[in-house]
């Protein structure tokens, strides 16, 4: 089965990887995003001898034109950025399939990693579909769940999806090369789903929230992603690391308020119990450490 492949990063290298791997699949082209043009994809063209096309409008008829004589049977996205209409979605004998690390039809959209994780989910997953002229609204060919632990975060679940995307999408293929996938609509596992935007930098933490909910937060937005903000005495810091306290009890005393200390960080008062504050930086710094702030400090 011949693919047209359009990508990028780390999730793409490790599809590739994955698809080349097997003599049923042969990649055709490759489209890159355009404002980054990965240079990993564009080597992995150069050694497959396949044509490397930068592309601003992958929807213009011209370029449509170009990859058609290429003769793709599917195409396939992996984190690829443009929005996709109907007449390059329905431009291949096989239809046109993405892979996204969310388990639709719940979180649709941007960054559901991090979405997964500051909802307290239990699992997160990966869903391979068809495009359609939705937001990750089309047929489900292939859905796996994976646990979330307590001692995950964003930085995990991002390492173990970018190899599990690879996984779920080439078991995918190869349902739909020997023409035993399904399609399942979205509507019949849930009527409505949800949807999520980006994350954006500069996310503040929200010392009301309680404890589980401030530690999921921060977990959802810590390295690689921008941390979550706080401010102290006028500055601006993030943090990186937090951990619930075990039999912490709820009571009333001033939110935000640095309560303890021991050798791993800060205790501080949350809406309802306390949580350990362990690794924090200034925002000017990529470098975090153990706080040490004095009991009284106020924080918002």
């Amino acid at each position: 089965m011949k693919i047209g492949f359009f990508a990028d990063g780390p999730w793409a290298h490790k599809a590739i990887e994955r698809i080349i791997s097997s003599d049923f699949f042969e990649i055709v082209f490759i489209v890159p995003r355009f404002d980054t043009q990965d240079p990993v994809l564009e080597e992995y063209a150069r050694k497959l001898n396949t044509p490397f096309l930068p592309c601003q409008n992958v929807n213009d008829s011209e370029f449509i034109s170009t990859i058609g004589k290429l003769d793709a049977d599917i195409y396939v996205s992996m984190s690829f950025n443009q929005i996709l209409k109907e007449e390059i979605i329905l431009h291949s004998r096989l239809g046109f399939i993405n892979c996204h690390a969310g388990a639709l039809p719940f979180y649709r959209g941007r960054n559901p990693l991090n979405w997964v994780l500051i909802n307290g989910e239990s699992h997160f997953g990966i869903t391979v579909h068809y495009v359609d002229k939705g937001i990750d609204t089309g047929d489900i060919v292939e859905q796996r769940l994976y646990p979330i632990k307590l001692s995950d975060n964003y930085r995990s679940l991002l390492d173990l999806a970018v190899v599990q995307c690879a996984e779920v999408l080439f078991s995918a293929l190869c349902k739909i090369e020997s023409g035993s996938q399904s399609r399942v609509k979205q509507t019949d596992m849930h009527p409505v789903g949800t949807y999520f935007g980006m994350r954006t930098h500069g996310d503040e933490i929200d010392f009301t929230w309680t404890a589980k909910r401030f530690f999921d937060f921060v977990r959802a937005l810590s390295n690689p992603g921008p941390g979550s903000r706080f401010t102290m005495l006028g500055e601006e810091y993030a943090i990186e690391s937090s951990s619930l306290i075990h039999d912490a009890p709820s009571y009333v005393a001033t939110i935000g308020e640095v309560v303890g200390r021991n050798d791993s960080g800060v205790v501080v008062k949350v809406g309802d119990s306390t949580i350990l504050i362990t690794r924090v930086r200034a925002l000017d710094s990529p470098d975090a450490y153990i706080p040490r702030f004095k009991i009284g400090t106020r924080l918002t």
